[in-house]
């Protein structure tokens, strides 16, 4: 199997690079690669690579996806989020290939409190869920074997995440105050990769199988108590990091407001891929733990 990986140097590239290599050969490129276009802001660049690569599956993990960000540049984000993943799906189709592409929690608009599902119908609330949203009905639009994995609140050991900075902070202060009221599940990059590893060679032989599904880790949390786990497993782990934070105090969403707006409720509901796919995702507890120790 020859899989084609775009946006290796990300958190998910990364770990796929790790995950995707028992299935075949992998060519793995980033937005600076040399030999081949993977830059996504060079959409005709990028399906001259599929063009020449002939893979028998794409994988990408590339993304504008800095939130906030997006919000200034929206043509930016869409030609990385929508448009360039929309022609890796019309060269999908046009090769019989199979195409795997991530998404987001931030298409809905987090209402309510109940895990939102694949049927449940988007609301995005800023420019970075929007073109998220439209990627996603670009790649569906074109008739291509896909597979969808909208997951939430991504993290790795490698490059920066929310644990890094409250260990950091909590380093430098005395007290820090965290945002209460957005629930979700953290997602380790590496349990989405092995997830991923596992699909394909599922649905090599399912192809029947294949859309959109909701993957993330199991139990939900918000950020306030994301934090205070954290900072307790970081005290009792190591005598290296001295804690010198001794309050972690809640607050709203509408006491930090942020050039986009962030949905309340990010619960995915993950029983579809689950049962389809013969999978138990763990608890993020477990992952954010075994990150932990892999950086303390």
């Amino acid at each position: 199997m020859n899989i084609l990986l775009l946006g290796k140097g990300g958190q998910v590239g990364w770990e796929l690079q790790r995950s995707l290599a028992v299935l075949g050969t992998v060519m793995a490129l980033d937005f600076d690669s040399q030999e081949h276009c993977g830059d996504f802001s060079q959409p005709e660049g990028v399906r001259q690579t599929v063009r020449a690569l002939k893979p028998d599956v794409i994988v990408n993990a590339a993304a504008h996806t800095a939130v906030d960000k997006a919000e200034s540049e929206p043509e930016l984000a869409r030609l990385l989020n929508a448009t360039t993943p929309g022609v890796l799906a019309e060269e999908a189709a046009r090769l019989g290939a199979w195409l795997v592409h991530y998404s987001t929690d931030y298409v809905f608009d987090g209402s309510g409190s109940r895990p939102w599902q694949e049927t449940d119908t988007p609301a995005p609330l800023s420019v970075y869920g929007r073109t998220k949203w439209e990627g996603e009905q670009r790649i569906q639009q074109t008739g291509c074997q896909h597979l969808i994995l909208r997951t939430s609140w991504v993290y790795a050991a490698r490059g920066g995440n929310f644990a890094k900075t409250m260990l950091r902070l909590a380093q430098e202060r005395e007290r820090l105050t965290v945002i209460d009221d957005q629930w979700g599940a953290p997602t380790s990059a590496e349990l989405l990769a092995d997830v991923t590893a596992h699909a394909i060679r599922h649905l090599q032989q399912r192809p029947q199988d294949g859309g959109l599904y909701h993957c993330a880790a199991a139990g939900e949390t918000n950020w306030h108590l994301y934090a205070k786990h954290v900072l307790a497993l970081a005290s009792q782990a190591s005598a290296a990091i001295k804690i010198k934070a001794t309050d972690v105090a809640p607050i709203p969403t509408s006491a930090y407001p942020t050039p986009a707006q962030r949905p309340h409720n990010s619960r995915l509901d993950c029983g579809k891929l689950q049962t389809t796919f013969g999978l138990t995702l763990p608890h993020w507890q477990q992952g954010v733990a075994r990150m932990l120790t892999e950086i303390l």
